[in-house]
């Protein structure tokens, strides 16, 4: 059964597959290699791109064998669809430009670049992807729509059309003039095999902008991959993709050539460069026929035109809405090996049965190709996002410990992998066969038992590591360093307190928080209380440690002035259990915003900046003083990557050690100036520690906003010194780890602690044939110790599907976990790479993976339609907002730390945190149903869907605003603000006035609901329309162009559509 994916439709005027004499079809593969890979060597269709390549799967030696050219295989036949093979369509000197000819006369002076493309998108129909009744089509827009159609003789030397049947599975494209919008119906591929399947994308037809002197066609020539432009509009008139308001093919409707359709009229022109004539099979106009030769110079019967409708593009709101009304709610049981569990948006219970819940493994795709030159032709990453510590909502069952006492977990003697589903008993129960290596073991005496009559043991239901996908085992001393208990974690606050500090009122805000906050530190379920200690450091120039011991009546305060030597002046009464010594530490923290010793820095202070006198002796320099890198010159240059990467030196190898003793580090910064982030995120990234940034911080107006991120911080759910590996199935392993990770060496992943908000990504490469009927496997094991001090192994096994139809594959995949890959990826990237050479190479791998789809998955159809997976619909508006990031766009208006920050944030993010940040959630409030439980829907991320008198919500977990149209009605401001109007609104609000009636409640309810659910805290931004802090709010409408340079979304899908068709011609 062939497979259609979402269609779009661009202008019809270059040379067509199947129509005008020439041989219909994709063309054959060129000689050289085709496809280029984010973990290969650098290759493409044409020419070698620069850019960022991962390095091909290394040898045991670590040095990377060369790869293998992949290209399409033209003996493959997907999903038993065509196995002919067409060979390019011939190209004439002039191809693709205009030609001078009766058509082209006709044409009116061509309008600037910017206006075709309006033009012409506004002149189509595009069908939205829900099937429903024939719509009628609108009216051409340009005047010369009016007049009778008559077909230019062909000039001289050119061949008339020959007569004859076409290719049923070629679309025929009518030919306007160039330069002259087009409207109508572009033809869709049409099914093979019965009706379309369900679930499988329908087509969605639609033109692309002309450019300046007609349609521009690539060169058929080598030529390397294009660049992707930063500034807007430039796609505009390559091409285009599925464009706002044109309707698609609709049920009942013609799709091709049809029986009885008129054949070619003498006096018809042939092929011309650049421009197609009407086509043998093609009916002239006819009254009642759809789009019948549209847009072109003859009379067309038809209603008038519409404007376009921007939902005709796939939306991602409406994929979110569809699978939450489709899949939430019900319960997702993991007992079906590759199954594609609902997105990370849907809300649904989840039952395991043999495979990890999605909250703790997601993956790119659940199938995944059985070969490496599948795996090479496709160019879908192969990778699983996992968070091992994923919370557990409370209607779920908390993941069960399994004990065996000294003996301890039960594993293969072979390959090291724990007992698991996977793992098949023989031999009456005596032995089992590992999944993962096949090796035979024995089983224990004590773990033995009998088999029933379909060889599974008796006991199989009883213990969870046979009938669960995650699960944890009890570690023995074996499993500890130095084969020693461990000791309960501690907790070290280190406050600066520097002047500065203390006259802004933070280190008393952050005092007064601790008193309350180390009531609710972490603990085991069931423990009444933490076993965690805590300990405090304050500094300055010198640092202060204290003891707290419970036995003293005041705290004790130790000075340490050798900042180069450093040394811990206590050993008993630093780290208490705070329980015991409540008093102390609260003593200690009335005491520190008020200690003389600060009061006296602060007449230093004031007397070192009025005084001429010197000190006796100049204090030494502190160990990793930081020079300052910021250097705006370097943007959009090739050492622009140099802002990004660490200063070598101490925090190198401070995060090194602080790993070694498993000693996880968190950063609160609160810069007034440049800090470099860069550098001093280093040590929390490796460590698996989080970096909370507050620039220009004031306690009235950012005060809630960090103690809400210093709570969840110390209260979420960890672990400590924590080391992990990831196991897998014979024929493919793990290559390549992404993370907040420290690695020794090529696979165990260090991380001194990890929460419950860190993922870690990490992809796979075949290292042999992997089999239909035996799927892969792959076991997360991680070794790490709990807020009691208990040394634990925590199991997450998943079982995946194999193929050799690609189409499978495309089918499974996970537009999420996807976008999730290419961000890290990416983010990595750019610590060795030009960013236009990351951006180049996240086009071309966007537009590799799209267009195997189209050759080896898709009905044939006209090369001039865009073909998306139905699985993957959405995923170039997430690439394109994911280029127009802070990190990957170049731009000297942006603070180089906070794209250093966001650049860290992202590398330890999981999938529901990438896909909020690159899609923001935007709610209308201005129809808010109070009386309802349920949020309103979602809009799309565009300014098209403001209104002046709306009121609406944008968050992407990092950032929050509450937008207010300049005609926000007077009730509104009233219920929400206890104001007359707008007007009376003063700027820079951040928090809304706690006002006793319906709306008000409502919508702080909603905004507190949505801080509590993100991992980070959001500030609340309260902006108006058309005031100077709305620039900032616009900055997250994804679907719009960036206001620092990128495409917007529509001009994205032009300029990969483009790229698709130098791929496949």
């Amino acid at each position: 059964m062939s497979q259609q994916g979402y269609v779009a439709a661009p202008p019809y005027s270059q040379a067509q597959p199947g129509m005008g004499g020439y041989q219909g079809g994709f063309g054959a593969g060129p000689a050289q290699p085709l496809y280029g890979h984010y973990g290969g060597p650098p290759q493409t269709f044409n020419g070698p791109p620069t850019g960022m390549m991962k390095s091909p799967v290394s040898s045991a030696a670590g040095v990377p064998p060369p790869a293998a050219p992949s290209q399409y295989n033209p003996n493959v036949q997907q999903n038993g669809a065509h196995p002919q093979r067409y060979p390019p369509p011939a190209v004439s000197a002039s191809y693709g430009q205009p030609l001078q000819s009766q058509y082209n006369n006709m044409a009116p002076a061509a309008p600037p670049q910017a206006q075709q493309l309006t033009n012409q998108m506004s002149s189509m129909n595009l069908g939205s992807y829900a099937s429903g009744p024939m719509q009628s089509p609108p009216p051409p827009s340009n005047s010369l729509a009016q007049q009778p159609f008559q077909p230019a003789p062909p000039p001289v030397g050119q061949p008339l059309m020959p007569p004859g049947p076409q290719s049923p599975h070629m679309s025929p494209p009518q030919s306007p003039p160039a330069n002259m919008p087009m409207a109508g119906l572009p033809m869709a591929g049409q099914q093979m095999g019965g009706p379309p399947l369900s679930g499988m994308g329908r087509p969605f037809p639609g033109p692309p902008p002309p450019g300046p002197g007609g349609f521009q066609q690539p060169s058929p020539g080598p030529a390397g991959p294009t660049g992707y432009p930063q500034q807007g509009g430039q796609f505009a008139g390559h091409m285009a993709g599925p464009q706002p308001g044109m309707m698609g093919p609709q049920p009942g409707m013609m799709m091709g050539p049809q029986p009885g359709m008129m054949g070619p009229q003498p006096g018809m022109m042939g092929p011309q460069p650049g421009m197609m004539g009407p086509q043998p099979g093609m009916m002239g106009p006819q009254p009642g026929m759809m789009g019948a030769f549209p847009g072109s110079p003859g009379g067309l019967a038809g209603p008038p035109q519409k404007k376009l409708d921007p939902d005709s593009i796939p939306s991602t709101t409406q994929v979110i809405e569809d699978d939450q009304a489709k899949r939430g709610g019900q319960v997702y049981n993991t007992n079906i090996r590759g199954q594609v569990p609902p997105l990370v948006t849907t809300e649904f219970p989840i039952q395991d049965q043999g495979n990890a819940s999605p909250r703790f493994i997601r993956c790119t795709t659940y199938s995944l190709p059985c070969t490496a030159d599948l795996a090479k032709q496709c160019q879908v990453p192969l990778a699983c996002i996992i968070k091992p510590f994923a919370s557990v909502p409370k209607n779920e069952t908390p993941l069960y410990v399994v004990n065996h006492g000294e003996t301890g977990p039960i594993r293969c003697n072979r390959c090291k992998a724990y007992m698991c589903p996977y793992m098949q008993f023989i031999d009456g129960g005596r032995r089992f066969q590992c999944g993962f290596c096949n090796c035979v073991n024995e089983v224990p005496a004590f773990y033995f038992q009998h088999l029933d009559h379909m060889g599974r043991r008796v006991d199989f239901y009883e213990r969870p590591e046979l009938s669960l996908g995650s699960y944890e085992f009890a570690a023995t001393l074996d499993y500890c360093k130095n084969n020693k208990p461990q000791n309960p974690p501690a907790y070290i606050f280190m406050i600066d307190v520097s002047y500065n500090n203390i006259k802004s009122g933070l280190v008393k805000l952050i005092c007064d928080e601790l008193k309350t906050l180390l009531e609710n530190l972490p603990s085991e379920d069931g423990s009444e209380s933490s076993a965690i200690k805590v300990g405090f450091v304050t500094y300055n120039k010198v640092l202060h440690f204290y003891n707290v011991k419970s036995a003293l009546a005041q705290p004790q305060m130790m000075v340490v002035s050798d900042t180069a030597e450093m040394f811990l002046p206590l050993l008993d009464g630093f780290l208490v259990n705070y329980q015991d010594s409540r008093a102390v530490i609260y003593n200690l923290l009335d005491q520190i915003p008020d200690m003389p010793a600060w009061r006296h820095s602060r007449q230093q202070s004031a007397a070192g900046s009025s005084s001429s006198s010197t000190p006796p002796c100049p204090p030494p320099e502190a160990p990793g003083k930081l020079k300052n890198r910021d250097d705006k010159k370097l943007v959009n240059t090739d050492k622009e990557k140099t802002l990004f990467q660490p200063q070598k030196g101490v925090y190198e190898q401070l995060s090194k050690e602080c790993v070694a003793q498993g000693c996880c580090v968190d950063l609160f910064l609160f810069p007034s100036q440049y800090v470099d982030v860069a550098t001093m995120a280093d040590v929390p990234s490796h460590t698996g520690g989080s970096v909370y940034k507050y620039s220009n911080f004031q306690v009235e107006t950012d005060g809630e906003h960090f103690l809400r991120d210093l709570r969840k911080d110390v209260q979420k759910s960890i672990g400590f010194d924590a080391i992990m590996r990831v196991r897998t199935s014979t024929g493919f392993r793990a290559t390549e780890f992404f993370g907040a990770i420290h690695m020794n060496n090529t696979t165990d992943i260090e991380m001194a602690a990890v929460d419950c908000d860190k993922a870690l990504t990490v992809e796979f490469k075949h290292d042999d044939t992997l089999s239909e009927e035996a799927g892969a496997l792959m076991q997360c094991a991680l070794l790490y110790t709990t807020v009691n001090g208990q040394r634990r192994l925590r199991i997450h096994n998943l079982s995946l599907n194999c193929s050799l139809q690609l189409s499978e594959l495309y089918k499974s995949c996970e537009t999420d976990s996807l976008i999730n890959f290419f961000a890290k990826s990416a983010c990595r990237a750019i610590l060795n790479q030009p960013l236009k050479a990351v951006r180049d190479i996240l086009v071309n791998q966007t537009a590799h993976m799209l267009a195997c789809y189209r050759k080896n998955c898709a009905t044939p159809s006209a090369a001039s339609q865009l073909i998306l997976p139905d699985a993957m619909k959405v995923f170039p508006v997430y690439m394109n907002s994911l280029m127009k990031s802070a990190p990957l766009v170049g731009s000297t208006e942006l603070s180089t730390d906070d794209r250093a920050h966001l650049r860290l944030s992202i590398m330890a993010m999981g999938v529901e945190e990438t896909q909020l940040l690159l899609y923001p959630r935007l709610t209308p409030l201005h129809n808010l149903d109070v009386d309802s439980e349920a949020l309103p829907a979602p809009v799309r991320c565009s300014e098209e869907r403001l209104s002046d008198s709306g009121m609406f919500l944008l968050e992407n977990g990092h950032s929050m605003f509450l937008w207010l149209g300049q005609a926000s009605p007077p009730d509104f401001m009233q219920s929400l603000f206890n104001l007359p109007s707008l007007a009376h609104l003063q700027g820079n609000m951040n928090a809304l006035p706690e006002l006793d009636n319906p709306l008000s409640n409502k919508v702080r309810s909603i905004i507190s609901g949505l801080m509590e659910k993100r991992p980070n805290s959001m500030k609340l931004q309260i902006v108006r329309q058309k005031d100077k802090p709305e620039m900032l709010f616009r900055q997250f409408l994804v679907e719009d162009k960036s206001l620092h340079g990128g495409a917007s979304y529509m001009d994205f899908l032009c300029h990969v559509h483009r790229e698709i068709r130098q791929l496949l011609t």
